[in-house]
């Protein structure tokens, strides 16, 4: 990689590293971070005329140690007028962000859209971004590797970055650790980065962050990953030849959504996707054998992620081929037929009041046996909140028995709050983009840097059925019940 100096107004970078392996732009990112000038504003002087985004560096011929020319204004905080009206475009930049109510777009730093919108959807999470600002700079070298604690610190510092910015972001740094910690996001074709797999991305991430974020009594600490996206299954495993009958356990952090022809709509995918074969060896018979895995929620998080399961290999090809199969999505999803009967049972009374609430609000009546029932409820709730698993108070409880913090119930009802989409007929190519509810309740299309309003009717026309934008990963936010 040849390091040039840059010379910009009465400024002198004298050492900037140019990787050639990537388009311009990344450069012009990098002189973004410093002197503040945007990339579309950026004018170098190179052999030939100007330097554009997509040109060949081997054709550039830049060379080491040469000094480069850059024209361009930085950006600057206008002051807004003292009289008459106030433009967003007037505003300060941090209050630009609260005035259209959505934060930065990523610049792509050459097929990045996969993980671009991967962080964009889990930026949206307010839980996942306090417990990373929590995160010590510091390593812990002795239980996480560096390489994990470099990724995390990165995507702390920018979800911070993301925050504070109106204009987009160049995930330089991010996209760097990201590739050394995870070689295969640096895959390269004819001297260009690849494509990748936005669910890959996004199950490596949420795995190292789980490994770096741990804490005690995961499942009880809302700030873990285990308790923001973990979701626990309990499995039944039979085998109707030899009659045997075994049950498993274990922790997703995501449900799959199987796609085949009798599949229209994501619950009828979540079904097929809790239940598969495997072959293995049977005791008994002493030989492979068939075995059904039928598998149930036994515990929920507060975030729940369905995958789409719309890639597959193809032999004939040789590669990855597309399911354009239109499949339905709810902005609301109910899991409770996916329950096992134990989680049934924790979610029936906050089910319950939610109907009650809901039956109030819209002027329903309701009778005095569903009133007295809600009544048991609720006190039944709050004696579960007032003492621990051991059975001893908690320090929520105060000296009447009543809690005195209110205590999070899941009812097993969540809200669609981002959406992740693949454009095109192959993972290894086509386009991804985050669909993003805000904070407002508005949706925000967060197609790389360049972020669209969008109306919550868009949102459902993204099932597939053709070459438009279809869901690939859908995140929804429990609908929780306090007492």
């Amino acid at each position: 990689m040849p390091t040039v100096s840059v010379k910009w107004q009465k400024e002198l970078f004298p050492a900037v590293e140019i990787d050639t392996s990537q388009p311009p732009l990344v450069f012009k990112c990098q002189l973004y971070d410093l002197t503040g000038v945007p990339p579309e504003r950026q004018k170098i002087m190179v052999k030939g005329g100007l330097l554009k985004d997509d040109a060949d560096w081997s054709t550039v011929g830049v060379k080491e140690g040469q000094k480069l020319m850059m024209m361009g204004t930085a950006d600057e905080i206008v002051k807004a007028p003292e009289k008459g009206p106030v433009f967003v475009e007037d505003l300060p930049e941090e209050e630009q962000v609260v005035a259209v109510g959505h934060t930065a777009g990523l610049y792509n730093l050459g097929n990045t859209c996969y993980m671009n919108s991967t962080l964009q959807c889990l930026h949206s999470v307010p839980e996942l971004k306090s417990v990373l600002l929590k995160y010590p700079h510091s390593g812990r070298s002795n239980e996480l590797d560096q390489s994990s604690h470099l990724l995390t610190m990165a995507t702390r510092d920018l979800f911070s970055e993301l925050d504070r910015n109106f204009k987009p972001v160049a995930p330089m740094h991010f996209l760097t650790v990201l590739r050394k910690k995870y070689p295969q996001f640096g895959q390269m074709h004819n001297g260009v980065y690849m494509q990748q797999d936005a669910e890959e991305c996004w199950t490596q991430l949420l795995y190292t962050l789980s490994q770096s974020l741990k804490a005690p009594d995961s499942r009880d600490n809302p700030e873990t990953l285990k308790a923001l996206f973990g979701v626990d299954l309990v499995s039944r495993v039979h085998c109707a030849e030899s009659g045997e009958e075994t049950s498993e356990s274990e922790s997703v952090y995501s449900l799959k959504c199987h796609i085949s022809h009798e599949v229209n709509h994501l619950h009828e995918g979540l079904k097929h996707g809790l239940k598969s074969e495997l072959e293995k060896v049977s005791p008994s018979l002493g030989r492979s054998a068939i075995y059904l895995k039928e598998s149930r929620i036994n515990d929920l998080p507060r975030y729940l992620t369905v995958q789409f399961v719309r890639f597959f290999w193809k032999r004939e090809s040789n590669q990855k081929a597309k399911i354009l199969r239109k499949v339905d999505y709810p902005l609301e999803l109910d899991v409770y037929d996916f329950c096992s009967d134990e989680l049934r049972k924790k979610l029936d009374a906050p089910r319950q009041i939610l109907r009650e609430e809901e039956s109030k609000k819209f002027g329903l009546k309701t009778s005095e046996k569903n009133s007295n029932s809600m009544e048991n409820d609720v006190k039944v709730l709050q004696t579960e909140g007032s003492s621990n698993a051991s059975g001893e108070p908690s320090s929520a409880a105060t000296q009447e028995g009543v809690p005195s913090e209110k205590r999070v119930h899941l009812s097993g009802i969540y809200e669609l709050v981002s959406v992740l989409t693949h454009k095109g007929r192959s993972a290894d190519s086509g386009h991804y983009v985050a669909w993003v509810k805000q904070e407002n309740g508005k949706w925000i299309q967060y197609d790389d840097d360049n972020p669209i309003p969008q109306r919550e009717d868009d949102i459902t026309k993204l099932s597939g059925g053709g070459d438009w934008h279809m869901a690939y990963i859908c995140m929804y936010k429990a609908r929780v019940l306090s007492i």
